[in-house]
């Protein structure tokens, strides 16, 4: 009977089946030990002269590191760790050899790493983050879909930008110019309308010549749009939304952050509501540190390092300048020049995870803000019918998957965030 790994505590006792790949072996006078990995999780096998055919110890002997074998035995507990089973071997065979394995124990450098990338995810620490990734994505569809949100996810193609053409990736559409998708914002502000409450998830990308650490060509995003929220309302809803994501990964994942080494006690104490701090009190901050920094402009990977290190809890800023902002945001009447958009930080210096905010709502201020922005108004036709047709408060926001995955983890660089990162300057394998 063939089972998983991660289901073998409810075969002991039994001659089960096990097919996967060879971690690691080693041996032990009479005694072989070989560490197979299937996905689901990692089970020594035991091969004894006493307990396996000839034919068996003869294949151990041709295993290689991440071949792929067929091993059949007994489920056991092991002698000396509980909760912990091995397998005694009985027969085995090898099903794809893998001669040279070309990620050794060794230590290996980044470069040699991403250049082979569809191999260094079978590694332990690899795992470990995708199963915290898929736990995230997992999360994130449950919190909405469980608060009354639809997903209406928009177009990758977009004939026009939302926050400007200049990092966008132009495309060819049969006899037209088009735009891989930046944000699927706009498209979800109509649905929204449709249904009240909505969100899209899906990929996003930007053209930004940039080799920091938290950026990627390509990435993931989450976004929620709700009918008649105003941005104190979103806050609220981006605070809840937060804290779901953390407790429920930290409750699930437990042994992929062990694997990863993780000190998730800080994590844990993350519960809403979160701080917030208006633009001014934040730039008030950052020039304490940062003298260089003029009130006004927008703030820069360092200087959100500096006003998040202030709390230990991810802190929103809000009521940015509007000339910093996107078009498409509501200033707010009380504060001329303020943009009713709000920023969330997340702690230990890993910067924005989610950037939102209420949408300008009034047919005659967008039409202007668009001409502002130099763009055509032609191309926001249909997103200017969205006011002309029963128009309505509205506000939303993005949260980035790998930004969140990166700091969940404690990772250094989002590139181990994804399968396959594309970054600037790398689009292999």
């Amino acid at each position: 009977m063939r089972v998983y790994i991660g289901d073998i505590a409810q075969s002991v006792g039994e001659t089960v089946d096990l097919k996967g790949w060879a971690y690691n072996t080693r041996s032990s006078g009479k005694v072989k030990f070989l560490e197979l990995r299937d996905g689901t999780g990692i089970i020594p096998c035991v091969f004894f002269a006493g307990e396996c055919d000839d034919k068996a110890l003869s294949v151990f002997e041709q295993i290689t590191q991440e071949c792929s074998v067929r091993v059949t035995g007994t489920v056991r507990k092991h002698p000396k760790h509980e909760k912990v089973f091995e397998l005694g071997v009985k027969s085995a065979e090898i099903i794809g050899a893998s001669p040279n394995y070309p990620i050794t124990p060794k230590e290996h450098g980044i470069e040699f790493l991403m250049e082979n990338r569809h191999l260094w995810l079978r590694s332990r620490r690899q795992h470990a983050i995708l199963r915290i990734r898929a736990e995230i994505i997992a999360a994130i569809r449950d919190f909405f879909d469980g608060r009354g949100f639809t997903l209406t996810d928009s177009p990758i193609f977009t004939p026009s930008a939302c926050e400007g053409t200049s990092n966008l990736f132009q495309t060819q559409y049969f006899d037209e110019k088009m735009f891989l998708s930046q944000s699927g914002q706009l498209y979800i502000e109509a649905t929204a309308a449709s249904l009240g409450k909505v969100y899209c998830f899906g990929p996003t990308f930007r053209a930004e010549k940039s080799k920091t650490r938290r950026h990627l060509i390509e990435f993931w995003m989450v976004e929620p749009e709700v009918a008649f929220n105003d941005m104190y309302d979103n806050m609220e809803l981006a605070e809840q939304f937060v804290e779901y994501i953390i407790q429920r990964t930290l409750k699930n994942r437990a042994g992929e952050f062990k694997a990863l080494e993780r000190d998730t006690s800080q994590l844990a104490k993350i519960l809403a509501p979160f701080p917030r701090l208006h633009y001014r009190e934040a730039a008030d901050l950052v020039k304490k540190e940062n003298p260089e920094f003029k009130t006004g402009d927008d703030f820069g990977g360092a200087d959100e390092t500096i006003i998040s290190s202030k709390y230990d809890k991810p802190v929103f800023v809000h009521h940015y300048p509007a000339a910093v902002k996107a078009f498409y945001m509501k200033e707010d009447p009380r504060e001329p020049g303020s943009a009713m958009g709000c920023d969330l930080l997340a702690t230990e210096g890993y910067g924005e995870i989610i950037g939102g905010g209420q949408r300008e709502d009034n047919l005659e201020i967008l039409q202007r803000k668009v001409h502002e922005h130099g763009l055509r108004e032609e191309d926001f036709r249909w997103y200017l019918d969205l006011r002309r047709y029963g128009s309505f408060p509205h506000s939303g926001f993005g949260l980035g998957v790998e930004r969140t995955v990166a700091w969940l983890c404690g990772l250094p660089h989002v590139r181990e965030t994804i399968p396959f990162p594309r970054l600037y300057g790398r689009s292999y394998p």
